[in-house]
């Protein structure tokens, strides 16, 4: 899709089929408005690593999609956007008793955002509002 916000439109609505990633993983958008973008995400058992946790990596997507997606906001019609560099932090372990349990939300913001590079942070909380990941990214603008 060649339209920012028509790709937007598309991969908010429920059985949404432009976005594989957030099938596969099941990633569900709650909202994006010009102030952040909101999306979450239900632990399940293939999601876990070997130490019966969420994977690291499951948990750095969720907080890149996030802020990708925060950044697409800003965009003009034929523009795109990808990752250059990121930074996260993990503060709180996911167990295995999340598996299916209230999913894990994540907040992203544009904090800055250039001609040629957007600056972006994200955040995912538990479902007590506990601080699980926070991340900080760059992503050029083409």
């Amino acid at each position: 899709m060649n339209d920012p916000a028509a790709y937007l439109e598309a991969v908010s609505r429920p059985g949404q089929s432009v976005n594989n990633l957030f099938n596969f993983l099941g990633i569900e958008v709650v909202g994006m408005d010009d102030e952040k973008t909101v999306l979450r995400l239900t632990p399940r058992a293939e999601t876990l690593q070997g130490g019966n946790v969420l994977a690291g990596g499951i948990m750095a997507t969720l907080l890149d999609e996030t802020m990708a997606h925060a950044v697409l906001r800003t965009l003009k019609p034929g523009q795109t956007t990808a990752t250059v560099e990121m930074s996260t932090r993990f503060f709180n372990p996911v167990t295995a008793s999340a598996v299916d349990g209230p999913p894990l939300v994540c907040e992203a913001q544009v904090v800055r955002k250039g001609q040629r590079i957007a600056f972006a942070e994200a955040e995912i909380r538990d479902h007590q509002g506990s601080t699980v990941a926070r991340c900080s990214a760059c992503f050029v603008i083409r």
